[in-house]
């Protein structure tokens, strides 16, 4: 696709303008929609910190004598509800 080469307004030209003006109404539904973009691209970045304290998580169950009894059991459980709480994140996320 070939563009049109730049060059300089003077002064006396009019740079063309838009045909018709964006109403209010197009406006805000232009609006919502980049708002709604914005806030799946944010829940993604949730479902991914999840999954990375997931990870973390079952380093740590899995962890051995290394860690403390209490604490490994703490990290199964907790990385179980990780997944199901991403999981359900994403069919949400999904939904719109």
């Amino acid at each position: 696709m070939s563009r049109p080469p730049l060059h300089i307004v003077q002064p006396d030209e009019k740079p063309e303008l838009a045909a018709t003006p964006e109403t209010v109404a197009q406006r805000v539904r232009r609006l919502q929609a980049e708002a709604r973009n914005l806030a799946r691209d944010h829940i993604g970045a949730l479902v991914s910190t999840i999954a990375d304290a997931q990870r973390v998580a079952v380093e740590i169950a899995d962890g051995g004598e290394a860690y403390p009894a209490g604490v490994r059991d703490l990290a199964r459980r907790f990385a179980e509800d990780c997944e199901a709480r991403a999981n359900t994140l994403e069919a949400l996320n999904a939904r719109t």
